[in-house]
């Protein structure tokens, strides 16, 4: 068994709008609002790095339950923005937060990262009791690489999120979870190490609006739930309109999927984490409730994680 214990998130102070994002792409506010739901997003510091972000999520995700980090077993953090091949982000967060010989493992994944890092938590709980799972990305170092490529430069933002997983004691049992890839349209959404994200957002939005309602669905069918009766639906956050047409693809009202990506855009793997930790600082499940996780990223790589409140 396993359960969802805790969130956090880090956003940088940074506050960049439409009409700032707008300025260097040549697009109207307006416009860049109505095709993406993003009024703003957050850019993270000069010199602030994917390790300092994620070090500060799990810090706050840590607090959030008064856990020492001496009681973590395991380390994931999920990011497609690591500054170099090797090594990736996750040492130096177990560094920064003061573990050491625990395993810490990069999940090097845009966007999926984090269910991905999620479902793998789950099995490994048992094992491992306290597995910290964080998601940080620095999209602005790539997306203001020169020649600014309009149609991705609106779209993205930095942050961070985490959540605690834990083998024995949570606030919501994780039922179930489906993950899938499909490398054929691996060119469809790629970052090399130099040069700008290529992004064919037709594919995107057409692969993910098919892909992510199936995933949510086995996900949900393997649990005997039906879509009606889950609680809210937290997805990674790329674009309004994507959250709408899974929403009606699942048969939901799109108010059950929720959404922040109008205030801090696509933050890729993190954007899932962060909407968790806002919507359960909001919300918080109840006994009984279900909460679905779902993410879609480069690969193409996605999948959905079925969870169920317990009594606290």
């Amino acid at each position: 068994m396993a359960f969802v214990k805790a969130y956090g998130r880090y956003l940088p102070q940074r506050i960049v709008d439409n009409r700032e994002i707008g300025a260097l792409i040549g697009a109207e506010p307006s416009w860049i609002e109505q095709v993406s739901g993003i009024a703003e997003r957050r850019f993270a510091a000069d010199g602030e790095s994917v390790v300092d972000m994620a070090e500060k999520a799990a810090q706050s995700c840590l607090a959030s339950v008064a856990m020492a980090a001496s009681d973590i077993g395991m380390i994931i953090v999920a990011s497609g923005t690591g500054p170099r091949r090797f090594p990736g982000p996750a040492a130096g967060v177990a560094h920064r937060l003061g573990v050491l010989g625990i395993p810490a493992l990069d999940v090097p994944m845009a966007s999926a990262g984090s269910i991905f890092g999620l479902c793998l938590a789950a099995e490994l709980a048992p094992r491992y009791g306290n597995m910290l799972v964080v998601a940080s990305e620095k999209l602005s170092d790539i997306v203001l690489r020169s020649p600014i490529e309009a149609g991705t430069a609106a779209l993205f933002g930095d942050g961070a999120g985490a959540c605690l997983i834990s083998s024995n004691t949570g606030t919501a049992e994780i039922l179930d979870f489906t993950l899938c890839s499909d490398g054929s349209f691996s060119e469809d959404l790629c970052l090399g190490f130099e040069g700008p994200l290529l992004m064919n957002g037709r594919s995107v939005i057409l692969q993910a609006s098919r892909k992510i309602p199936r995933a949510i669905q086995q996900a949900l069918d393997r649990t005997g739930i039906q879509a009606e009766k889950v609680t809210a639906f937290l997805m990674h956050q790329a674009n309004q309109n994507l959250l709408d047409r899974v929403a009606r693809a699942v048969g939901v009202p799109a108010a059950r999927f929720y959404s922040n990506i109008r205030r801090f855009g696509n933050t890729s793997s993190a954007s899932m984490l962060i909407a968790a930790s806002e919507w359960n600082e909001n919300a918080r499940i109840q006994s009984g409730e279900t909460v679905v996780f779902a993410g879609f990223g480069a690969g193409f790589h996605w999948g959905a994680l079925v969870a169920r409140g317990v009594l606290g």
